[in-house]
């Protein structure tokens, strides 16, 4: 029998002196170290949530990765490039590439009644992959691009629908300015077939969805001319890995008689947005390291309390022949159960607010300001393990120090006849 831990035991479930101030204390280092975990899987949870979710939205209107002509500038106006490329299927097959889509994007104004908005035409082709607005949508149903016939049904998003008092299947009119007529602006009639909803406040006030074959047209493009690729991708963990690969196939396709061809991060493209994102990394380790401290101090000072009102029986130990590390043990292992069972009442709670969150959205966000409606959670085991284990290891290192006192306790000292 491990002699060390029996005693620790005894010292952990004693009911005699509960009432003594070092009970009371081990009980605030206790409620401290489940009040840290609760916080520390709530921030790791509600950060890692809130980059996935918004990430995803910016990845949904534009995809991970685009190739398009170099000579497009940062506009939507951009120079077009043939759909017909020889490294269509070698890019199809790269590992992590999951879909390659066409696209096209024009500036335009829209008009409906005594309302204008301008906004930006993304011209969309058969192969689109209409995944991410199924997901955000609030009505209709997705039309059909054919090559033959030009579509004049159009999505446009709740935010858009709102502002020119918009709703399904009514008839709009957008004008474009063109190079070639600057001064006399086309105009075109389209359809609300769908009404999308994604929060993004930025990008639903800008995108509405068409058919490809208007934005050739307007641009006097060729029947196969497009603005670029769109690539999504599996693992956007990987995406630098898949960029490089990309960029190095582009390379040996490079014709000196075709428009020169380069790639596009989604983070270059909005780098403004996963820039801000990267900003809450930080903010979650420092509230790690913070709340892992706090824990870690209140354990040392309940710990030399606890040591200090056993130095009697640390004293008779010692006389018995127990050595220094012996007797440490023994308030380490007391520390540990005091740990464990923190931990376990701060996974209970941690969690269950977590889910709670998760299924009910009680708690609520400003769309304006944070991109979502409600406060996103992101709980993955591996994250719980890992707090779990990171609090258990520095807070147990962290009191190593204070069981060197043991080591100063002289038995005659301590022990005491009367």
């Amino acid at each position: 029998m491990n002699t060390n831990l029996y005693i620790a035991q005894r010292i952990f479930s004693s009911k005699e002196n509960r009432n003594n101030l070092s009970h009371r204390i081990v009980n605030i280092a206790l409620f401290g170290i489940v009040l840290g975990l609760i916080v520390l899987i709530l921030s790791v949870a509600i950060v890692t949530g809130y980059k996935s979710e918004v990430g995803r939205k910016v990845i949904g209107f534009a995809s991970e990765l685009q190739i398009v002509n170099l000579d497009s500038n940062q506009s939507f106006e951009t120079s077009p490039i043939s759909q017909n490329q020889p490294f269509l299927q070698e890019l199809k097959s790269i590992q992590g590439v999951s879909h390659v889509q066409v696209f096209a994007t024009k500036p335009g104004v829209i008009r409906f009644g005594d309302e204008m908005q301008a906004v930006v035409l993304k011209g969309i082709g058969p192969d689109f992959d209409w995944s991410f607005f199924q997901e955000n949508k609030v009505a209709g149903e997705p039309f059909q691009v054919q090559d033959t016939v030009r579509s004049n049904k159009i999505w446009v998003s709740k935010k858009m629908a709102n502002l020119l008092k918009l709703k399904l299947a009514d008839d709009l009119t957008m004008f474009f300015i063109l190079e070639s007529e600057p001064s006399i602006p086309r105009q075109r009639k389209f359809q609300v077939a769908g009404i999308y909803k994604t929060s993004l406040d930025e990008f639903d006030r800008m995108f509405v969805l068409v058919d490809i074959n208007h934005i050739r047209k307007l641009n006097d493009w060729k029947s196969d001319e497009v603005s670029g690729f769109e690539i999504l991708v599996n693992d956007f963990k990987k995406l630098p890995e898949q960029e490089k690969a990309v960029r190095s196939m582009l390379l040996r396709y490079a014709n000196p008689d075709s428009p020169v061809l380069h790639v596009v991060s989604i983070k270059d493209k909005y780098r403004n947005i996963f820039d801000w994102l990267g900003l809450l990394d930080m903010n979650v380790w420092v509230i790690l390291v913070l709340m892992i401290l706090v824990a870690g101090f209140n354990m040392v000072s309940s710990l030399l309390v606890i040591i200090l009102e056993r130095t009697q029986m640390i004293g008779i130990l010692k006389a018995m022949g127990a050595q220094n590390w012996s007797i440490r043990k023994v308030f380490l292992y007391f520390a540990g159960m005091v740990i464990v069972k923190a931990l376990l009442w701060g996974n209970i709670l941690g969690i269950g607010i977590c889910l709670i969150q998760k299924y009910t959205h009680i708690l609520k966000l400003d769309p304006t300001s944070y991109y979502l409606e409600y406060v996103p959670i992101n709980l993955t085991i591996m994250h719980i393990l890992l707090l779990n284990v990171g609090t258990m290891v520095v807070t147990i290192l962290m009191l190593l120090l204070p069981s060197y006192f043991i080591t100063k306790i002289s038995p005659e000292k301590t022990i005491r006849f009367e």
